[in-house]
């Protein structure tokens, strides 16, 4: 239901960042589709994009480990970081990483409009 209703306003995106419970397999399998969904609008080659575990005050009730995540995470060209929105821990860390990858690619983009001219 979540995805019909937001549909409509994520066309054509620039960045993404996918967001799961490290306490719930469920919320981490979800990722794929998430990802295949918004890949399919977009027409760039190229989307800077990070996955994010949140919820690691939660240890003791984790079931998405770390080394899972990342490798998930770089087998699909994403950045992989771990959080907790609770404690406000690392929570900016994917938001920086998002920006510094989203300006590389807006100068990659303004280079090569300029080697047109």
């Amino acid at each position: 239901m979540f995805y019909e209703m937001t549909e409509g306003l994520w066309d054509q995106p620039g960045a993404l960042c996918l967001v799961f419970d490290v306490t719930s397999e469920t919320s981490f399998s979800n990722c794929g589709r998430w990802l295949q969904r918004i890949k399919s609008k977009t027409t760039s080659p190229y989307l800077p994009g990070v996955l994010v575990g949140n919820k690691t005050d939660l240890s003791g009730r984790r079931a998405v480990e770390k080394i899972q995540a990342e490798e998930w995470a770089a087998s699909h060209g994403l950045e992989y970081f771990e959080t907790s929105a609770k404690e406000l821990e690392n929570f900016d860390q994917p938001f920086r990483a998002l920006a510094k990858s989203f300006h590389r690619l807006y100068q990659e983009r303004v280079e090569n409009f300029k080697s047109l001219l």
